[in-house]
């Protein structure tokens, strides 16, 4: 193949790697995780990483089986078992026997668990705001919208299946 040639097909499969719209959601998800993460600790959540977030929107108000946190947030049960571990001497939550099944067992949030989701909210709501302000709010609603379409799509239950 002639270097020209060569050179030009690098340059398109770079741009291709570096600015699909993959990338784009992974680079957007973990800017927000960051963001996140960064103003939870300024409300006092120091211990927690990205971990111990992907994990705990999983987590029920009434409980959660630990099988279910590990297939929610897509990890494995050992390491789903660490977190909660992790979790559980941060505070957060709490490990008790299922009342439907004596074998297994249920993780609830604590008192700071509940504090942690009442910050997570406001935080939530802080980062969408600068992004609305970035965006504008017309822009932040398509955003939202083709979103959820795209979501709903590979979930089924969008109108383009």
């Amino acid at each position: 193949m002639p270097e020209d040639r060569r050179l030009a097909d690098a340059e398109r499969v770079r741009e291709t790697r570096e600015r699909h719209v993959g990338r784009l959601f992974l680079g957007a998800s973990r800017a927000f995780a960051a963001l996140a993460t960064g103003k939870l600790k300024e409300r006092g959540h120091e211990g927690l990483g990205t971990t111990h977030t992907d994990v705990l929107p999983h987590v029920d108000l009434e409980g959660t089986r630990a099988t279910t946190l590990a297939e929610r947030a897509g990890i494995t049960k050992q390491a789903v078992g660490q977190v909660v571990r992790d979790l559980e001497r941060q505070g957060y939550v709490e490990r008790r026997p299922d009342p439907a099944d004596g074998r297994a067992t249920l993780v609830y949030f604590t008192e700071a668990g509940w504090r942690f989701l009442r910050d997570a909210g406001e935080v939530k709501r802080e980062i969408e705001a600068e992004y609305a302000a970035i965006l504008g709010e017309e822009k932040m609603r398509q955003l939202r919208s083709a979103l959820n379409e795209l979501l709903d799509h590979e979930e089924g239950t969008g109108p383009s299946r």
